[in-house]
């Protein structure tokens, strides 16, 4: 007999499912089954549905979002029109960059929602996934769904799988003294390295810089954002850290592109930012949070790398408080600040005045 998933298995099958545009059904908690079909990636073209769920901040921009509702911009909101939506309908209401092209939606109503917990599980589901957070509720014709519960989420994010699976001699431009480890988790498909400059001791606390995967910044060198200066700089600091006899460093590469909303949502914020929107607002109007990254997963690979108490090399307070959260002890938090250029000012000021990144 098959053993049956376990929690976090069941949400990472949910997550393949969305990506391939298949439903989900969430297994009755005490309320009804419901069945999502993910509006963007979806296969099943002939489904149809009454009702939407989209985000709330999605909701706002359609005029949609109570007050509540508005205060928590990547929550969910259930919506309805005057007749049945099939998915060519549900496109334009569920992407902000068809707005232009399709300016006039609805009439629609925002509609009570007594099955929240499954409903934000399944924004949570799209988030990871890297799809739009939007969904056909309970549609005709949406094929053969994967159970999932709201359960598996919790499983889905604990961090304690997480293993060393291999490492090796890396020479870097930075330091030829280097050495590149690979974490693995089992129920992600995601595999984060760290780079190790210097010699490894219990002495002395690492420098240590958290970098999210960033494609454009990293490797084709766009302005639009400091990342690739930022990691240049980074690796370049722990050399000279290491030289100087001062400890080791430890650069932690996390596979969480764009902040955590993935690769293709990051590049459609992109394009909102070129309409007028800043980052923190880009973000919203795609129902997806401005901060997603995964903190917990940063710590326990440093915990398996033996850096309990490491030194920290950032101007975001809220990494530093994460970090301490998930009980690693920041013996000093080192200013990483890289001059701005015409193309990534206005991105750096966001960062500075809304989100409380520090100048120095």
């Amino acid at each position: 007999m098959t053993a049956s998933p376990t929690p976090s298995r069941r949400a990472a099958q949910a997550v393949d499912a969305l990506r391939h545009g298949w439903p989900i059904v969430f297994e009755p908690g005490g309320g009804a089954r419901r069945t999502l079909l993910p509006v963007e990636t979806a296969i099943a073209s002939e489904a149809r549905s009454e009702t939407v769920l989209i985000s709330a901040a999605r909701a706002a921009t359609l005029k949609l979002a109570n007050q509540r509702e508005a205060a928590r911009p990547h929550g969910p909101v259930l919506i309805e029109g005057g007749e049945p939506f099939a998915l060519a309908d549900a496109v334009p209401i569920a992407d902000p960059a068809l707005d232009l092209a399709h300016p006039l939606k609805g009439p629609f109503r925002a509609l009570p929602l007594e099955w929240e917990a499954m409903a934000e599980a399944a924004m949570e589901l799209a988030r990871i996934a890297g799809i739009l957070p939007a969904f056909l509720v309970d549609p005709e014709q949406a094929g053969e769904a994967q159970p999932v519960a709201v359960a598996d989420l919790e499983a889905y994010g604990a961090s304690r799988d997480l293993r060393i699976v291999t490492r090796a001699r890396l020479p870097v431009s930075a330091s030829e003294d280097a050495e590149i480890i690979a974490f693995r988790s089992l129920d992600d498909t995601r595999e984060h390295v760290a780079l190790i400059i210097g010699k490894q001791t219990g002495d002395r606390p690492p420098l240590v810089r958290l970098h999210s995967e960033c494609l454009t910044g990293d490797i084709l060198g766009s302005l639009k954002c400091d990342c690739g200066p930022q990691l240049d700089a980074a690796l370049h600091a722990m050399a000279r850290h290491a030289s100087e006899d001062c400890g080791w460093g430890a650069l932690l590469y996390m596979r969480q592109e764009g902040r955590g909303i993935g690769l293709v949502n990051k590049l459609r914020a992109y394009r909102l930012q070129d309409e007028g929107f800043d980052t923190l607002d880009a973000n919203r109007r795609l129902g997806l949070p401005d901060e997603a990254r995964d903190f917990a997963t940063a710590a326990r690979m440093l915990d398996l790398l033996g850096a309990g108490e490491i030194r920290l090399m950032t101007n975001n307070p809220a990494k530093v408080a994460a970090l301490e959260e998930a009980g690693i002890t920041i013996a000093e938090r080192v200013p990483h600040q890289l001059a701005d250029n015409p193309h990534n000012a206005r991105y750096l000021a966001t960062k500075r005045d809304r989100s409380g990144h520090l100048l120095t």
